[in-house]
């Protein structure tokens, strides 16, 4: 993943050029690699199919996880400690996790409402599955075994969807940098990327997700990442792809960021819960689950999906601050998960102090920093019907005038935790209008 030390618009160089001058000479793209315009405003009929999953999962677990982890600073070490191959490579032979600790991650991301997981090989080169192109691979180093066919057998057992992260980047390999000017070497380098993307969707059964990482050095003539895609899908014709191999793939990828795309185009955010991607032991500063929460609420509320990152220790037990968080989070999910897997767009926003989803006329008010007694909300343009708790069911008094609603007599203190939930049954789909209030709210002469 991305550094936190590097712009991202330098790494990543944009991803929004059209197919058309990348299309193969004298073939036209069928609609299993062919791909919209960034912005397109209507996904194609392939896509709907493909995607209707992932739609409907909203939440994701992003795991890091590889040599880095046995250094326990960061993803980025190799890289932002100038740590030379020769030094850093000997740390394979003593990565060596616990065998299947992988069930901990799976039936840790079911436990917090997650329905899909995506790890594999890092900007490190180093890779997690068994590979007949490489030694720098688990097979041969320190596990001696295929550590990405265990995570795809745990994720399988709870029931989750299975996606392999794969970095283009690439710090090992010899032609990792120099296939930048070096035709040769660009071709060697393409022809091993491509192999090992082959070996991840020939070896594993039926993946769901495919999530390219770092382009550099390379745009996608350099990648020739039309004839990726196209053998991607030849191979997995359903699984999607996201915009990292610098086409526009099925989905968009802001990092570290909400923010939402328009005209249709999917997106998904992810998300470190501390700073760092990989393990990193002194590294802190971790999310609280009403933080995770808003964050995903803020995503499903302009349809995208939150993707939340663990780094697992090297043993692959995950970090007790990791655990405590998700398992909140997957609390709080077993009663207001409706609220966001069933969620629609959703116009309404304004509050300091809560945020909102919607199903169909329903508008629930995520309320994060309960402020007792009463809750309002400014410029709801339709008839409020009833109002409740989610939590227990009870109905609670409101008003409603031209410009507020008020949800009256709460407790003083918030009935769920992380957030409490209000639902507002309207009689019309709710949205929001402020600057109405502010105009022609009554004012007091002078």
């Amino acid at each position: 993943m991305q550094n936190p030390n590097f712009n991202r618009r330098q790494m990543l160089l944009g991803t929004g050029a059209s197919l058309a001058g990348l299309a193969l000479t004298g073939a036209a793209p069928t609609p299993s690699f062919a791909q919209t315009a960034q912005n397109s405003a209507a996904p194609t009929a392939d896509q709907v199919r493909r995607m209707q999953w992932w739609h409907a999962a909203k939440f994701g677990m992003f795991i890091h996880f590889g040599v880095y982890s046995t250094i326990g600073r960061h993803e980025w070490v190799m890289e932002d400690e100038a740590i030379p191959v020769g030094e850093y490579a000997p740390h394979a032979a003593t990565f060596n996790p616990v065998k299947n600790s992988a069930r901990a991650w799976a039936k840790l991301a079911k436990a917090a409402g997650m329905k899909y997981m995506v790890t594999s090989k890092h900007h490190e080169g180093f890779c997690n599955f068994d590979s007949k192109l490489t030694d720098y691979c688990a097979g041969k180093q320190g596990p001696g075994r295929d550590l990405a066919r265990e995570y795809v057998e745990a994720a399988r057992a709870e029931g989750l969807r299975v996606g392999f992260y794969y970095s283009l980047m690439d710090w090992h390999h010899p032609d990792g940098a120099r296939c930048a000017d070096d035709e040769e070497a660009r071709k060697r380098f393409v022809e091993y990327t491509h192999g090992l993307i082959r070996e991840i969707l020939t070896n594993y059964g039926k993946i769901d997700v495919l999530w390219y990482d770092v382009a550099w050095p390379l745009d996608a003539k350099g990648w020739e990442s039309e004839r990726m895609n196209k053998m991607v899908f030849e191979l997995q014709p359903d699984i999607i792809v996201n915009n990292r191999n610098k086409l526009p793939g099925d989905f968009s990828t802001p990092e570290q960021r909400i923010v939402a795309e328009t005209g249709g185009r999917a997106w998904e955010s992810c998300m470190t819960l501390n700073d760092s991607w990989g393990y990193h032991r002194a590294d802190d500063n971790w999310k609280s689950s009403k933080t995770v929460i808003r964050n995903l609420i803020s995503c499903v509320r302009d349809g995208g999906n939150y993707l939340l990152n663990i780094g697992p220790k090297p043993d692959g037990s995950i970090p007790e601050e990791s655990v405590k968080v998700l398992t909140e989070v997957g609390n709080w999910l077993q009663t207001n998960g409706q609220t966001v897997y069933d969620s629609d767009l959703c116009q309404v926003r304004r509050s300091n102090y809560a945020s909102f989803t919607r199903i169909e006329n329903t508008l629930y008010m995520h309320v994060h920093f309960w402020p007792g007694e009463y809750v309002a909300v400014s410029g709801l343009k339709t008839k409020v019907k009833s109002a409740k708790l989610v939590k227990t069911g009870a109905a609670l008094k409101f008003t409603q005038d031209d410009f507020r609603v008020r949800v009256l007599d709460l407790p003083a203190k918030a009935p769920d935790f992380p957030v409490t939930t209000i639902a507002l049954e309207c009689e019309s789909e709710p949205t929001q209008d402020t600057d109405y209030v502010r105009k022609n709210k009554p004012r007091m002469g002078v």
